[in-house]
């Protein structure tokens, strides 16, 4: 295989992702300039995993815009560990109509900073990056935030301490997880009494998006942040 062919996208994956999750053609179109910008930026900067790339659409866009469908009047994101743009960016894309629409893309890696910026720019979404640690950004929050979202970034019990503040003030929580999810449940019930459901992935079989709308600590907290 090619180099050229190893950072091409599949069209019939592509197809396949948005039978899962439909967008307009104007999403799609701001899609596709995201995804030709990344595999662009992938060529020297790793922001998914090179064995990804051939079902990049249905592996991680539709993987991110199913959230959408989970939080429908949510106008105002935050995205933990934006990294590659997964699912902050893509929100941001499928949000670029509606009015108010903003997501907060919090990525302290300044190359991947970098590339979320000029995302935003090409696509035109409303997206706003703070390259900074997770927790200065909850500590910096002044708005009302709709809905709070990361994957990959961190287990439940340490991504609950840091979304905690926000999902006090009436902030929804929508955190994509692997297979494993049950066990990180289960750690993070010994330190937060947790109201949640648990959705099945639309693009991937093992994977469970973890719904929260409630949290309270159990006992005192282990220290540290992401």
């Amino acid at each position: 295989m090619t180099k050229a062919a190893a950072l091409a996208a599949s069209p019939a994956d592509k197809a396949q992702a948005l039978r899962l999750a439909p967008v307009s053609h104007e999403t799609e179109a701001r899609l596709d300039r995201f995804v030709a910008l990344l595999l662009e930026w992938q060529a020297k900067t790793n922001l998914i995993a090179p064995s990804t790339i051939p079902a990049l659409w249905s592996r991680h866009v539709a993987d991110s815009l199913q959230l959408l469908h989970l939080a429908p009047e949510a106008t105002v994101w935050a995205d933990f560990g934006s990294g590659g743009g997964f699912p902050g960016l893509v929100l941001a894309c499928a949000l670029a109509d509606r009015e108010g629409a903003e997501v907060n893309l919090v990525e302290r890696n300044g190359k991947k900073a970098a590339f979320l910026r000029e995302a935003a720019r090409v696509t035109g979404a409303p997206a706003v990056v703070h390259p900074m640690d997770i927790g200065d950004y909850v500590d910096s929050v002044r708005e009302r935030i709709d809905c709070v979202t990361a994957r990959a970034v961190a287990p439940l019990q340490q991504l609950f301490t840091l979304s905690a503040p926000l999902i006090a003030a009436g902030t929804g929580g929508l955190f994509l997880k692997g297979q494993d999810v049950e066990s990180e449940l289960t750690e993070a019930t010994k330190y937060w009494n947790i109201q949640y459901k648990l959705h099945r992935s639309l693009s991937d079989g093992g994977g469970f998006v973890v719904d929260v709308a409630g949290l309270a600590p159990r006992a005192a907290l282990p220290k540290g942040r992401a």
